[in-house]
């Protein structure tokens, strides 16, 4: 009888298996390796911060605060929350550490989970997995064409072209208030419920968000930011586009468009793919100018992006695409004998230390199980290795994809393979 176990992993918190994982680790990575191509340093943040962080953050109106938090006391009762996002996280460290007040601008990445307590559903997990980058320190069009050039380069290098970069502004010191006012005073006059007119007061544009159709086709022709920027911030705007074209990053212009969290300013950007359906966002991120003095910082700029690695996966596969090496090594080892394996032993050792990927038949299994063993690895070539031929000097190098076989020099096993994987390359 099975034995079957009495432990869950706890709803929206996705185990990450072998061969599967493989997908998680290669997006991952890719959108790592983007960042660090221009330079941004890596940051581990901790998983949990003092609530009120995120509260001034975030932003207490949105849904992510109100919402969607997983806040708990400590021992000595003080409030703690489950990182939700990263960008506050960054700026309170930044801000601790002082690297504020060296070079400027900061540029830090960073990948790992962060919480949110959401309705679970393919690709949106209550442990999401994001990629971020922060640039802090300087105001220039450049740098936020700079950020969002990154994230467009990591979709793309994972194969990833579904996808459309929307981008729009939300205005600065200089426009926002008169704006927020007339917005204020259209979404009054009209027919809204009670909790969305509460929404109005606190923040006018998160009701520009909200996704009931009802509302939505009330608000249809409610003031635009992008109609009521100041001259400065439209200038900082078309320099961002300017700087798109020529890093030839190609953007649709959406007016419409709000994040979630409510510290954005000025440049805002959204990555939608449409073969997720209506949940198509795949990433995100802008401008927030007025973040790091809000959290007791100097009053520095900074500019940002979250990008979903389990979102980047279903476009992934939405497009009928991988980013993974199927295979989990190139080299499987099958000893035939105990003197054999304590050979293949020390020849693993050198191939990996080659940086070439090796496993070995474990167990004292006979020839047909080790070859299966080998077909399942995913590996390129087996090496074949028994007493007979210990003896000799020789070992056998398979090819598992034409079943060819030719015997080789012990001694040369390490510069053999090395070639044999560099000709199949």
């Amino acid at each position: 009888m099975t034995k079957t176990s009495s432990f869950a992993a706890p709803k929206g918190f996705p185990d990450y298996l072998p061969p599967a994982s493989a997908q998680f680790v290669a997006v991952r990575d890719a959108l790592v390796h983007a960042a660090r191509l221009a330079g941004y340093g890596h940051v581990e943040l901790p998983i949990f911060e003092e609530t009120g962080l995120f509260a001034r953050g975030v932003g207490e109106s949105t849904d992510v605060v109100s919402k969607e938090m997983w806040t708990f006391p400590d021992r000595k009762n003080r409030s703690m929350t489950l990182r939700p996002e990263g960008t506050a996280s960054v700026m309170r460290a930044v801000i601790e550490h002082g690297l504020d007040r060296g070079p400027l601008p900061v540029k830090l990445c960073y990948a790992g989970p962060f919480f949110r307590y959401e309705n679970v559903q393919a690709g949106r997990y209550r442990q999401l997995q994001q990629v971020g980058v922060e640039a802090i320190g300087v105001d220039d069009p450049a740098l936020d064409a700079e950020v969002i050039a990154i994230a467009d380069a990591g979709f793309r290098s994972l194969g990833l072209d579904g996808f459309r970069l929307e981008i729009t502004s939300l205005g600065d010191d200089t426009c926002r208030p008169q704006y927020r006012e007339l917005l204020q005073q259209y979404l009054l006059g009209l027919p809204l419920d009670e909790e969305t007119k509460r929404r109005v007061r606190i923040n006018p544009l998160r009701v520009l968000d909200d996704k009931r159709p009802e509302v939505r086709e009330l608000t249809a022709d409610a003031p635009l930011m992008l109609d009521h920027l100041s001259e400065s911030a439209k200038a900082h705007f078309d320099q961002v586009l300017g700087y798109l074209d020529a890093l030839g990053v190609p953007y649709v212009v959406n007016p419409r468009m709000v994040r979630g969290l409510d510290y954005y300013t000025k440049t805002t950007f959204e990555f939608v793919h449409d073969g997720l359906g209506a949940q198509s966002g795949i990433g995100g991120g802008g401008r927030y100018d007025g973040l790091m003095a809000e959290l007791g910082g100097q009053p520095l700029s900074g500019i940002g992006f979250g990008l979903g690695v389990d979102r980047a996966i279903l476009a992934l596969e939405a497009e009928g695409k991988t980013a993974a090496d199927p295979a989990r090594v190139d080299v499987f080892g099958v000893p035939l004998g105990e003197a054999a394996k304590s050979r293949l032993v020390e020849l693993a050792g050198r191939l990996r230390a080659a940086g070439i990927r090796v496993d070995l038949s474990y167990g004292g299994r006979g020839v047909k199980g080790a070859m299966k063993s080998a077909d399942r690895s995913g590996a390129k070539y087996a090496l074949v290795l028994g007493d007979r031929d210990l003896a000799e000097g020789e070992i056998g190098l398979k090819d598992l994809s034409t079943g060819d076989q030719q015997q080789i020099r012990i001694d040369d096993t390490v510069a053999a393979v090395t070639a044999a994987l560099a000709a199949d390359r």
